[in-house]
């Protein structure tokens, strides 16, 4: 176990970057990464910061900020590589002039192209939390063969999906919800769709989105919906997301897959770009519900109202309904049951 400080220096909208080309045996060996190394006997966190600034770079630090502590957990390196703690510094003031390092070669880098190189992926998390300001914070993050494979930040699980090929089959590979839509990585959902019988055809319920929802806050949507977490399978998906979202526990044969959607959209929420490519399974719930004693998840949904399934798709067709994937999904529900047959291709 090993204790660390690693620092990003910025000026004019970039952060000073060391590319570790230099040392044969390096957990970081062609990494891209901030500066900073181990603690000395007796060293406090700023007192490493400052000596390891100036070893590596020949700058002295003027205004810096300690935004959180990172637990670094991997299968690779020495003993003493693979697990430490690390104090992540934001250093905005400095001077001196910049001198080789003998670590790597240090680049000053448009903060926009950060992206670009070749990071750990877990730096990616607390790269964004410290350049959002995020107030102190404690982020872990575990790498199984180099691959992050759990990130935890203020004793908080976060979301990992299973990527996915063009069929819909697991690659193997995981990767972080917030990462995963950073990217534009295919992943797997699932849209459950609520119905009843009326004398002109089926009413379909809409929830309304939470104004805080990470993407198309406060637009009206699915009955339910949600990710496919890393490891689960689609139905099991749809049961848990009933019940979390709006307190419907339901049995696996009250659920019928109608088919599988693939939709695409890209946009821009809370300031962050949003990539989303999903493959969903469709299903239908037509067991009778009362709206009002529904138990509505406050974070993800804020009302549920009914609609006629034709007057809804009349509204999408005439732009009434802005952002909608799920036009062919409406269609199929419109259907009578016997109709309703499971598609591979909405």
């Amino acid at each position: 176990m090993g204790m660390t400080t690693l620092c990003y220096i910025e000026k004019d909208n970039k952060y000073l970057m060391l590319h570790r080309i230099k040392k044969e045996h390096d957990i970081n060996k062609d990494k891209w990464i901030g500066v900073g190394g181990h603690f000395e006997h007796g060293e406090s966190p700023e007192d490493c910061m400052f000596r390891e600034v100036m070893e590596e770079t020949g700058l002295i630090p003027l205004s810096y900020r300690f935004c959180g502590i990172v637990t670094f957990l991997s299968d690779m390196g020495t003993e003493k590589e693979a697990w430490e703690y690390m104090c992540l510094y934001h250093i905005e003031e400095f001077k001196g002039e910049i001198k080789e390092c003998d670590e790597g070669v240090l680049e000053w880098v448009d903060k926009e192209k950060i992206l670009d190189l070749d990071l750990w992926e877990g730096d990616r998390l607390f790269l964004r939390y410290m350049q959002e300001r995020r107030p102190f914070f404690s982020l872990k993050l575990v790498y199984e063969e180099g691959n992050l494979v759990q990130a935890v930040v203020d004793g908080k699980d976060l979301e990992f999906f299973d990527i996915l090929d063009e069929n819909g089959n697991k690659t193997g590979k995981i990767k972080e919800r917030s990462l995963v839509h950073e990217d534009g990585d295919i992943h797997g959902t699932v849209h459950i769709w609520i119905r009843r019988k009326t004398e002109k055809g089926y009413d379909l319920l809409l929830q309304k989105r939470s104004k805080e929802k990470d993407s198309f806050p406060g637009c009206y949507d699915i009955s339910s919906a949600g990710h496919i977490s890393a490891g689960d399978e689609s139905l099991e998906s749809a049961i848990r997301e009933l019940n979390e979202e709006l307190g419907i526990k339901a049995e696996k044969e009250q659920l019928k897959e109608i088919g599988i959607h693939t939709g695409i959209m890209n946009g821009n929420f809370h300031g962050r770009e949003f990539k989303n490519h999903e493959i969903s399974r469709v299903y239908i719930y037509e067991e009778p519900i009362d709206i009002t004693e529904l138990k509505l998840q406050k974070e993800e949904v804020e009302e549920v109202r009914w609609m006629d399934s034709e007057e809804l798709l009349k509204k999408v067709r005439n732009g009434e309904i802005k952002n909608c994937l799920f036009e062919d999904e409406i269609v199929i529900c419109s259907l009578k049951t016997e109709n309703c047959t499971k598609t591979n291709n909405l």
